[in-house]
């Protein structure tokens, strides 16, 4: 993401907004460097909780899931709701660059600026309408797992509403300057930013790199398709 193709030279500011997104891009990647050993670590026995992380997931994922249940708010409303949420919550611009792979490095500062609106609105709808699939009103925090410092997994149970029996949702939570933001979610046994990479990365494999056929593809994709953007798997 921090290459600038066909430039010799840059100003001061410039270099340093480079170095912030050299180290925002290592972060990303440093969050799910151990993403492949997820399920292994969540299976394991006697692995260190983190009451803080607990805490933070009790209180801001049951707003999410409030919102949602909340038959009571127009459509409108709860879109503008949620969406403030999303950005309150999650840490949105690190997610984006992960589900881009090693293709975040390629892109130009248009590219990059038009692939974030594109994937900012695609996500929203995903996220919405995969936790909006358990009509539940209920979250309640059933563990957590340390990943690592300020890394850590949380477990949970939706339930209530419409739902015959709690339903689990893991939630991958990341803490910097002491705010702790949500990084992935597990809903249905699939990591969503995960699998969302895995099909982004397939479809620019096939489209020999080019970023606008995916962003082209997320802005045809209506609310609530899925993952799949087109790629092969």
């Amino acid at each position: 993401m921090t290459r600038r193709f066909g430039r010799t030279a840059y100003q001061p500011v410039a270099a340093a907004r480079r170095m912030s997104r050299r180290g925002l891009f290592a972060g990303a990647f440093a969050i799910y460097a151990l993403a492949p050993g997820l399920a292994a670590a969540q299976a394991a026995a006697g692995g260190f909780r983190d009451l803080g992380a607990e805490a933070f997931v009790q209180s801001q994922a049951q707003r999410v899931i409030s919102t949602l249940a909340d038959n009571r708010m127009a459509e409108a409303e709860k879109q503008k709701v949620f969406r403030a949420l999303v950005d309150e919550v999650a840490d949105v611009p690190r997610i984006t660059l992960f589900v881009l792979g090693r293709y975040a490095r390629t892109l130009s500062p248009d590219q990059e600026k038009a692939f974030a609106a594109a994937f900012r609105t695609y996500a929203e709808a995903v996220y919405r309408d995969r936790l909006s699939d358990y009509h539940g009103e209920r979250l309640k925090v059933t563990g957590s797992l340390v990943r690592r410092a300020g890394d850590v997994v949380v477990n949970t149970e939706v339930s209530g509403g419409r739902m015959s029996r709690p339903m689990m949702v893991a939630w991958r939570v990341q803490s910097a300057q002491g705010r702790w933001r949500v990084v992935d979610v597990q809903v249905k046994g699939v990591w969503l930013a995960i699998t969302q990479q895995q099909d982004f990365v397939s479809t620019l494999d096939n489209a020999h790199g080019d970023i606008e056929v995916l962003i082209a593809q997320l802005r045809r994709a209506p609310a609530g398709q899925g993952h799949h953007t087109g790629g092969s798997r």
